[in-house]
C-alpha cells in the first residue's frame, strides 16, 4: 500500500468518530427547545451530551488501539440497536455510521498488523 493510502486507512475512521461524536452533539441543544429558561436547560443539555462524549471516548481509546476501537463501536452500534427495539429508520442513522467506522478501524488495525513498518504516517 502506499503511503498515501496508509494515511488514508488511519486517518479516516478517527476524523469519522469524530464527526459522529460531533453529529450526536447536535442532538443536546434539543434540551434548549424543552425547557423554560437557559438556565433550567443546563442539567438536560449536559445529560445529552453523555452519547457523545462516550463516542469521543471511544475514538480516544481507538486513536492508539484500533482494534479497540473496532470492538467499542461495533459494541455502541449494538447496544443503540437494542435501547430502540430495532427501529430500523434509528439505526439508519445512528447505528449505521458506528458500524461503519467501526469497520474503518478493523481495517485500520490490519493494516498496522499486517505492516508495523508503515505506522510512522502519523501516530
Amino acid at each position: 500500500m502506499t503511503k498515501r493510502g496508509a494515511a488514508t486507512l488511519l486517518w479516516t475512521p478517527r476524523i469519522a468518530g469524530i464527526a459522529m461524536g460531533l453529529f450526536l452533539a447536535l442532538f443536546a441543544f434539543d434540551a434548549f427547545r424543552e425547557a423554560q429558561s437557559a438556565f433550567q436547560a443546563i442539567p438536560a443539555f449536559l445529560m445529552h451530551l453523555i452519547p457523545s462524549a462516550v463516542v469521543l471516548g471511544g475514538v480516544a481509546l481507538a486513536w492508539r488501539f484500533p482494534l479497540a476501537g473496532a470492538v467499542t463501536f461495533t459494541g455502541l452500534a449494538l447496544a443503540y440497536a437494542i435501547s430502540v427495539h430495532w427501529r430500523l429508520d434509528w439505526m439508519a442513522v445512528i447505528a449505521t455510521p458506528l458500524v461503519v467506522i467501526a469497520t474503518l478501524f478493523a481495517a485500520s488495525w490490519r493494516h498496522r498488523a499486517a505492516w508495523p513498518d508503515t505506522t510512522s504516517c502519523g501516530t
